[in-house]
């Protein structure tokens, strides 16, 4: 089994929402294992580190000032091609653009109120879990099962 990490937020929209059972229970239903949680208001410095490639975006600030708005739960998953899959799960950035039976597609309507965020690869989830948590954070665990899910 690979051990893929990655790296799952659900945004202030979504904790506010009372979403975090629904999309939770998402990930666990698939088999993926939760390696990492807490609920947090990200510092500006957190999310302009974060969000560092989207900084010249002319939406930018509003993502910003969306993000400072309230608690985020971030979540580190692990499991086989757990980053894809994560995306998978997740939808479409774009809600109107989602299938029906994702999170997006299930729970959002407008790109700027997405409900959660997720790695786009392997080597982003890499950088942020690093961002949202130190390493003694992150519980490393063999579920009874996954004898059942993993060949």
């Amino acid at each position: 089994m690979s051990n893929e990490r990655t790296f799952i937020a659900i945004k202030p929209d979504g904790v506010q929402r009372g979403l975090i059972a629904p999309i939770l229970s998402r990930f666990e239903n698939r088999g993926f294992k939760l390696v990492g949680i807490k609920l947090v208001h990200p510092t500006e410095s957190l999310l302009r580190e974060h969000y560092e490639d989207l900084q010249t975006k002319p939406f930018f600030p509003s993502l910003l000032s969306y993000m400072l708005s309230g608690p985020v739960l971030a979540t580190v998953w692990e499991g086989k091609d757990a980053v894809k899959q994560g995306r998978a799960i997740l939808g479409a950035t774009n809600p109107l653009q989602s299938a029906p039976g994702t999170i997006r597609g299930d729970y959002a309507i407008e790109t700027g109120r997405n409900v959660a965020h997720g790695s786009d690869s392997v080597e982003s989830a890499n950088r942020e879990i690093g961002l949202w948590f130190k390493k003694e954070e992150l519980v490393d665990y063999k579920p009874a099962l996954f004898g059942w899910i993993y060949e």
